[in-house]
């Protein structure tokens, strides 16, 4: 299955731009997303680069597939498209559960039965607190009579990597160079779904996905990921992480903040392409009043010079 996994892979040899956007159908895209998946689109079109769709359907609690139709939708209505056919990574576990086999047959996985009370208790234990959502590798120590003993309970355990707080160092083209130490991450829950970071980096692999543009607030994310694609042999991308849209009282933009979606903007009596001319106007590449085209916002766009805007509310809404 490992084999199999490095030649199904088209793993691209020298860097490439090929962007995607990759939205969960758990409900609707709001502006900020929409911005998102602007920018990301731009940084691979202004490159003359493919741009690829790809629907992250893994959990399967929240996804519902109205909101996948409905997403697809509204991006092509501010005038985004993409290449090839829509992913979904619920059409590839067999790749996932291939990844999983080649990092157990290198000694990367181990079990772990650890609860989020006990995992927010060890972290903050007297020999120093861990950063936010840092595991501490309590399972990764266990004698055998311990494991013995929580394999005996019943209680099925998730799949961690043994990264042993490996330390990454990349650079982002907005935020410069990073650094980051990689905790045990879980690569499957104790449900047996795979896990994000996972399915991420195998998609990206599979895919040839050359430029990841995502939101800033996975900046953190990306050290894990960078280790993990290592690990699988994989050709990893370069990161672009934008700004998010924030609320006028400062928060993540949301539905409690009024007209947030297309079609909120819409109903408001707003055209697609005003909407897209207020996300434009965001990243300073539309005038007040003026409504680009999607090929003109393309002409405008210089991927290696562009500053990204703090993050705030959208101007016009």
């Amino acid at each position: 299955m490992a084999r199999r996994l490095r030649r199904g892979l088209r793993l691209s040899p020298t860097p490439n731009r090929t962007g995607r956007f990759a939205p969960s159908p758990t409900g609707t895209l709001h502006l900020g997303n929409l911005r998102t998946a602007l920018l990301a689109w731009l940084y691979a079109r202004a490159q003359g680069a493919p741009f690829l769709l790809r629907v992250e359907d893994l959990d399967t609690g929240r996804v519902r597939p109205h909101f996948e139709t409905e997403q697809l939708a509204d991006l092509a209505a501010i005038g985004l498209d993409w290449d090839g056919p829509v992913v979904r990574q619920s059409e590839r576990l067999e790749l996932f559960g291939a990844a999983l086999e080649q990092l157990a047959a290198d000694g990367a996985l181990y079990p772990c039965w650890c609860t989020r009370a006990e995992i927010r208790e060890a972290a903050s234990a007297p020999h120093g607190p861990l950063p936010e959502g840092h595991y501490p590798g309590t399972c990764r120590r266990l004698t055998t009579a311990q494991r013995a003993e929580r394999e005996a309970s019943g209680r099925p355990p998730a799949l961690r990597v043994d990264a042993r707080d490996a330390l990454i160092t990349f650079v982002d083209r907005l935020h410069g160079p990073q650094q980051g130490v990689v905790d045990d991450f879980v690569v499957r829950r104790n449900d047996g779904a795979f896990a994000y970071n996972l399915a991420v980096v195998v998609d990206d692999g599979a895919q040839a996905v050359g430029e990841v543009v995502r939101g800033d607030d996975l900046l953190d994310s990306t050290p894990r990921q960078l280790w993990l694609a290592a690990r699988l042999e994989l050709t990893a991308p370069s990161f672009a992480h934008v700004p998010l849209v924030l609320g006028h009282d400062g928060a993540r933009l949301a539905k409690r903040h009024g007209a947030v979606t297309l079609a909120d903007r819409i109903d408001q009596g707003e055209s697609a392409a005003d909407v897209r001319a207020h996300l434009a106007a965001s990243i300073g590449l539309a005038a007040p009043g003026e409504r680009p085209s999607p090929a003109e916002l393309v002409a405008r766009f210089d991927a290696d010079r562009f500053a990204a805007p703090p993050s705030g509310p959208l101007p016009g809404v």
